[in-house]
């Protein structure tokens, strides 16, 4: 595996040794940047369970500011701080070695990050939480979420399919525009 675009391009990953692991194929992760490419400069991404960091470490690799890793598995932790450390990006990045669906409930302010990537396990309902507590808070201006295909998801994103993997991105709605009060004379 390895970083597809930008500065870091051609760059190989870790990867962890674990069959419960499934990183994000390189045509996805290509799909989902290009998806996304307007929304990366300077943006503070968050990658729930991050696995490798691929998503977060290719935003950066893009143009993004910062990036929040989410990760509970020990195998994919070594595998992510081994990726961060290689591309010198200590500064930049921040790892939590926590359990994702909590840890992203615990988000309640809209706008904490600019793009939030969310590939939790195919088999699981994990992903239709997230999206609910997103719906509830939009705790990223953007929620990227990477799923089995035949996987229904909660309305309200735009949805893609490559094959048998999907991606669903869900975007907060616009604040109102506000007029600005003028005073009388």
């Amino acid at each position: 595996m390895r970083i597809v675009g930008g500065k870091w391009a051609g760059r190989d990953l870790t990867s962890p040794n674990d069959f419960r692991v499934h990183p994000t194929r390189e045509n996805v992760r290509v799909s989902i940047i290009g998806l996304i490419a307007s929304d990366l400069a300077n943006a503070r991404v968050l990658d729930l369970f991050a696995g490798t960091g691929a998503l977060g470490l290719e935003a950066l690799s893009r143009g993004a500011k910062t990036a929040d890793f989410v990760e509970t598995r020990p195998s994919c932790l070594h595998a992510l701080k081994a990726n961060v450390a290689a591309l010198h990006v200590r500064e930049r990045c921040r790892i939590f070695k926590r359990d994702a669906l909590p840890w992203a409930g615990m988000l309640t302010t809209a706008g904490v990050y600019d793009i939030a990537f969310c590939d939790p396990p195919y088999e699981s309902r994990m992903l239709d939480r997230v999206i609910e507590g997103w719906q509830r808070t939009h705790f990223a201006r953007v929620l990227v979420a990477e799923h089995a295909a035949v996987h229904e998801l909660p309305r309200g994103g735009r949805r893609y399919e490559y094959g048998d993997v999907a991606v669903t991105i869900y975007r907060a709605p616009a604040p109102p525009k506000v007029a600005p009060v003028v005073p009388e004379a």
